[in-house]
């Protein structure tokens, strides 16, 4: 009997429409080869194909929607097999287009796949054996790709998955590295947790037009009974708005948000919260529904299906609505977007005066030179950013200045800079942000002249409100 997995993406599979007699080919010319992981995926999988010798091994690297970037194998009839089939550089392998097979079931599942002859649901592609291992950013968690192994389904294919999961692994290291070595973002642990309507009502800080409009049409979308979907750059408050717009609907409503964890824990996660969903009186946020693996999407979807009464005990969020599993995606009934705090900076200061208060349990004063600094950063990490700056802050003071904001806050350079740059370039912050700084006084203490301040001032794009 096939395994679970196997027989829920066959099911996909017959649902996309997809012919057991072929694969369909799906080609493009345009092919993303400057990106980080195309360039550390191929330097390893160049490298593991020269040591494979004649093995009739086809090595391939995907995006993340399984366009085959390139490929390598030194076997001829490999070679012309897999064009036959069309598992060649410019199209794409998912499941939408060649059914079940090893990288369409890694990239819609997010875990490591492999599967063997009879499992494809395209006949052309029982002569084959696949392994493939999906590629998450170190820095970002996101799905960028895949590193797929295929080779016949009568040859031994035993350690085909181990060397998969080696070189994905490899390569993801090789991308931290040359990405300066920032710290591995940690794989989400998975989160389910009740929000108190009692501080959502009059509690919302932001009064934006921007942001007003975005829970305005949210409780519009929720009160018409539609599944709503709430999109947004990460960190933005989409979780919030979600939340804002469920109280909205009925007070004693309660609203559980459910964050998930990474693809192999989802089983335990879905199973904690999911029968809460035929609760009366209960809604459930899922917050990050693209990281959902295909199988989960289409669990959730039977269970929805199962819920008596008008409505929809359901709101997702996502970065955007092409990102969420299609099966989910096929239930929305209306799509609000949340925008960035950037085109919003009049909610920063209510923010981080919300931010200190939570975490001090009283109010904590800001000098109008932070609050300047806080309106012109540009928070690429939106609220979520911001909440961390702010707890940094005013667990030091109670009347937060600029030299309590981190360095990063105040500088408006783009690119990254060396452990030596940012020890210098804090060190300059330290002393422009002293009470009572100059600009002559802060170059003497450190030794420069005043063009050469100047120069570093510019040259770290630094930024001190109320600086001479």
């Amino acid at each position: 009997m096939a395994r679970p997995r196997v027989r829920a993406s066959w099911a996909r599979s017959e649902r996309y429409g997809v012919s057991p007699e072929g694969v369909a080919p799906v080609f493009t010319g345009a092919l993303a080869t400057d990106s980080l992981f195309y360039e550390c995926g191929a330097e390893v999988l160049g490298q593991l194909h020269g040591t494979l010798g004649q093995e009739p091994v086809g090595l391939m690297i995907t995006d993340h929607e399984g366009l085959v970037l390139a490929r390598w194998s030194v076997d001829r009839d490999m070679n012309r097999s897999l064009d036959r089939v069309h598992l060649a550089p410019g199209f794409y392998f998912n499941e939408q287009t060649a059914g079940t097979n090893g990288l369409g079931l890694a990239l819609a599942d997010r875990v490591p796949a492999l599967v063997r002859s009879g499992e494809h649901f395209v006949a052309p592609l029982r002569a084959y054996t696949c392994a493939a291992v999906p590629v998450l950013d170190p820095r970002s968690g996101d799905l960028v790709g895949s590193i797929n192994m295929t080779t016949w389904s009568d040859a031994s294919s035993d350690l085909l998955l181990a060397l998969a999961q080696s070189a994905a692994g490899n390569t993801a290291a090789l991308m931290n590295v040359r990405a300066g070595g920032h710290p591995v973002r940690p794989l989400p642990r998975g989160e389910v947790f009740h929000v108190v309507s009692d501080r959502l009502a009059g509690g919302d800080p932001c009064g934006s037009r921007a942001w007003t409009t975005a829970v305005a049409a949210a409780r519009d979308a929720v009160r018409a009974g539609r599944l709503l979907a709430v999109v947004g750059e990460p960190g933005v408050g989409k979780s919030a708005v979600a939340a804002l717009a469920r109280e909205a609907r009925r007070r004693r409503e309660r609203v559980l948000v459910a964050r998930p964890p990474s693809a192999q824990d989802v089983d335990g996660w879905l199973a904690l919260w999911a029968p809460e969903l035929g609760a009366r009186d209960t809604c459930v946020v899922v917050a990050g529904a693209d990281a959902l693996p295909a199988w989960a999407a289409d669990q959730l979807v039977a269970t929805l299906a199962g819920v008596p009464g008008p409505g929809r005990p359901l709101v997702l969020t996502a970065p955007d609505f092409a990102a969420i599993p299609k099966p989910l995606a096929a239930l929305v009934d209306a799509v609000v977007e949340v925008p960035a705090l950037r085109h919003r900076p009049e909610d920063v200061e209510p923010l981080a005066r919300s931010f200190a208060r939570e975490h001090r349990h009283r109010d904590i004063a800001f000098t109008p030179r932070a609050v300047k600094a806080l309106a012109a950063h540009s928070w690429p990490e939106n609220v979520r950013e911001l909440r961390q700056v702010v707890r940094e802050a005013s667990s030091r003071t109670d009347v937060v200045d600029v030299g309590h904001l981190r360095p990063d806050v105040l500088s408006a350079g783009s690119r990254s800079l060396t452990r030596l740059e940012q020890l210098e370039r804090d060190e300059i912050l330290r002393c422009l942000t002293a009470p009572g700084a100059t600009v002559v006084g802060a170059a003497g203490e450190l030794g420069l002249s005043r063009a050469t301040l100047y120069r570093k001032i510019s040259q770290y794009g630094l930024r001190v409100p109320g600086r001479d």
